[in-house]
């Protein structure tokens, strides 16, 4: 493939010696295929996206126009001459040049942008033959009446870009090389039967004589003498004819089966011509005229075959002819044949956005492959709704359209049962996550963000607005990536230099981790997502997970248009770890869900600051969080009591339900510290850390320690902690008011046991 520096385009046809002259600015960008392109059906100059390019024409009379995207940049002075920017675009341009007096278009100019990825042509073929194939299957499993007798003339009454929309469906499963394949191997090896052929046969070369050879042996013309001596002239037989007709077996091809081909084949030729013969009059049809006449030709060549010569017309259409259904080739074409009807039925809105006017978005397109990917994948997962699916499939006066669509919410729900917990399943394709929306509504807390697909899974038995309340849903976000080659330069990224070049690229605007930034934004910034990941075309296998479980956390499959290899296996064993995690009920992540929710479903109040002295939470006070570190507040009856704790470093309280036992609720029994106080006080700076292992049940005998006698037990059993001195500097020598806690009760109740936290003591301190 030649690239050129500069092209010289020829526009004589507009005005005599008119030329435009197109400059590369990066070296091997600009090209001419004289010959190529027209087997691929593109314009003869082609550019490569993403690239620049000046532009003059020689006569300043004429300029070229405008066309969407700004992709025409004319100099402000010199209008004849300017930049032609693609940017992202790929398929034909095709630009209006326009006489400067008059201010009218004289003609439109074709340049083709090609895709920096050099098979974007198979591609491209290969994704759109899947959506057919995708969409026609959803109509053939739909069984409402409307379906059943939609019957509309293909061409009749039809916009050009719903003409083009439905040719693009059907062109792309008769004009694949799958289906250019098939017919190659029907007329190499077409299915033959056994047929009789009667012929004048020489009678002394027959070998058997059937009753209608015998018929024909007395009564036949042409006959010659018996000579007088024969055997026959006993029987009357004077003379035979010289010939008489016989049968033999002959191979032919004129079957049942190679009819229907011949049909199918003559049907798809009809409808080819029909398109054309309208695009011919339309006044943008020119791209569709052009791409109809190809596959006319192609349908032609075909029929144009000796094998189609010798078959007749078929008078019925055995569909259920096991060569038909089995042999190669033929199972091939007859499966295109069924859903050739429904394909020419079909518009699809959203395919404006990738082959209008000659355009050919691939990495859109990708996205929506990637969607009946996605789709296909999930359904042998999940249990996914069938009137979720039959909903992409919408009856309008125009044909059946296919609802999918950039920007256009669309999810699919289904269930997931594993015996031991079942899951409610949402795919969503471009779910916006609304943005500034408050906690605990579902959403982004920065700015709107809208991930190409979402899958969402939250526990069954609940709605979606419930599980987003109480941090049960999860959602796992994936974008399409068609452009992305190397994953990995993305995230390997750990010198000093790597990072150097990176931030100047920043600088000139170029941002080469911007994939792998927005899979960040979308985790972090939308609310219970547990991961997000790129699929790109491409063959490495990216996961890094945030902790120690498969989610949450960040990576890429890879996932290409191939009808062999098309990588979602990996894709598949990944949502299986997945769904596997989920059924695990003791999980971190499942922890962490329950601690978010505890902790952010009520705001903090404004009294329950602390800004008291407090030790700092780290190494063995790592779990010290003042609101969430419980002191229980205990009652000494003397002075003994009290020496009697000091001593034994113990502290008891009753047993039972009567006044003064003690409430072993979760707060009591996770209390960290003891606060000591007796008859009369008003604070108190008794502090004690209880030792780990919580309480024990003493008796009143074993109440009598090794350094000091419990002065006077009256109850049976008694529960005990096991206690030391403080350690934290902090907490030593404060004195706490715990007459001010809520909790606290006067009077005799004084000496009744209760908990409080450490921030609220802290609060109430001196």
């Amino acid at each position: 493939m030649s690239a050129f520096p500069k092209i010289a385009i020829d526009l004589s046809q507009i005005n005599e010696g008119l030329v435009l002259e197109i400059y590369e600015r990066q070296v091997g960008t600009l090209f001419d295929q004289e010959i190529d392109s027209n087997l691929n059906n593109e314009a003869r100059y082609q550019l490569l996206e993403g690239c620049f390019y000046d532009y003059e024409l020689n006569d300043i009379n004429y300029y070229l126009g405008q066309i969407s995207g700004n992709i025409i940049q004319s100099h402000r002075k010199s209008i004849h001459l300017g930049t032609i920017v693609p940017n992202i675009y790929v398929g034909t341009l095709k630009i209006p040049i326009v006489e400067k007096t008059s201010g009218k278009k004289v003609h439109t100019l074709e340049l083709e942008v090609r895709s920096r990825k050099s098979n974007y042509r198979d591609d491209y073929r290969d994704m759109l033959e899947f959506i057919t194939e995708q969409t026609t299957d959803l109509l053939l499993q739909i069984n409402s009446p409307i379906f059943q007798k939609f019957e509309p003339d293909y061409t009749k009454n039809t916009s050009p870009e719903v003409l083009y929309q439905r040719f693009v469906f059907i062109n792309s499963i008769i004009g694949s090389s799958d289906f250019t394949e098939a017919v190659h191997r029907i007329v190499t090896n077409p299915v033959t039967t056994w047929c009789e052929e009667e012929e004048p046969t020489d009678i002394r070369k027959i070998k058997r004589f059937s009753r209608a050879s015998i018929q024909e042996l007395v009564k036949g013309n042409n006959r010659t003498a018996l000579p007088l001596n024969h055997s026959f002239r006993q029987y009357g037989l004077k003379s035979v004819p010289v010939k008489i007709k016989s049968a033999r077996k002959t191979d032919s091809v004129d079957t049942p089966e190679n009819r229907f081909i011949k049909h199918a084949l003559e049907t798809f030729l009809k409808l080819s011509v029909e398109i054309n013969a309208k695009a011919q009059k339309l006044k943008d049809g020119n791209q569709l005229e052009k791409e109809s006449f190809q596959l006319i030709q192609q349908l032609e060549s075909y029929l144009q075959h000796s094998l189609f010569i010798e078959i007749s017309k078929p008078i019925t259409l055995k569909l259920n002819s096991p060569g038909l259904q089995r042999k190669e080739g033929y199972r091939e074409v007859l499966r295109v044949w069924l859903i050739f009807d429904l394909a020419a039925k079909l518009i699809w809105e959203g395919g404006e956005d990738i082959y209008d006017g000659g355009k050919k978005d691939i990495a859109t397109l990708y996205e929506y492959w990637l969607f009946f990917k996605l789709l296909e994948l999930l359904q042998s997962l999940f249990a996914i709704e069938p009137e979720d699916i039959h909903n992409l499939i919408v009856l309008t006066d125009n044909g059946l359209n296919l609802k999918l669509r950039q920007g256009k919410f669309t999810p699919l729900k289904g269930v997931y049962n594993s015996n031991s917990r079942k899951f409610n399943i949402q795919f969503n394709y471009n779910r916006s996550f609304r943005g500034k929306n408050d906690y605990p509504s579902s959403g982004s807390w920065t700015t709107t963000l809208r991930p190409d697909y979402t899958l969402s899974i939250w526990p069954f038995g609940i709605d979606e607005t419930q599980a987003e309340k109480e941090e049960l849903i999860v959602h796992i976000h994936f974008d399409a990536k068609y452009k992305v080659d190397n994953i990995i330069e993305f995230t390997d990224q750990d010198n000093e230099a790597d990072l150097n070049e990176e931030k100047t690229a920043n600088r000139k605007g170029n941002y080469k981790n911007a994939d792998l930034l927005k899979m960040h934004a979308y985790k972090d910034a939308i609310r219970r997502s547990a991961g997000a990941y790129v699929l790109y075309p491409g063959t490495e296998k990216i996961s890094r997970a945030g902790f120690h479980e498969i989610i949450p956390g960040l990576g890429a499959f890879p996932v290409r248009p191939s009808k062999s290899e098309d990588g979602t296996e990996d894709l598949k064993g990944f949502i299986l770890e997945v769904i596997n995690h989920f059924i695990d009920r003791a999980t971190q992540r499942e922890k962490m869900a329950l601690k978010s929710f505890q902790v952010y479903q009520n705001p903090p109040l404004k009294e329950g600051r602390v800004d008291d002295l407090l030790p700092e939470a780290f190494g063995a006070n790592r779990h010290m969080i003042p609101d969430e570190t419980y002191v229980l507040i205990g009652y000494y009856k003397s002075e003994e009591h009290l020496n009697w704790i000091i001593k034994e470093k113990k502290y008891n309280f009753r047993t039972g339900t009567g006044n003064g036992s003690l409430n072993l609720d979760l707060e009591t029994v996770s209390a960290k510290y003891l606060l000591l106080h007796t008859k009369g006080d008003k604070n108190s700076s008794r502090l004690w850390e209880i030792k780990k292992g919580g309480p024990r049940i003493y008796s009143k005998k074993q109440l009598d320690g090794k350094k000091a006698k419990y002065p006077n037990p009256n109850h049976d059993y008694y529960l005990v902690l096991n206690l030391k001195p403080v350690k934290e500097l902090e907490l030593k020598g404060k004195v706490w008011e715990f007459k001010k806690l809520n909790k606290y009760l006067n009077g005799n109740a004084s000496a009744i046991p209760f908990t409080a936290s450490l921030a609220e003591l802290a609060v109430n301190s001196k």
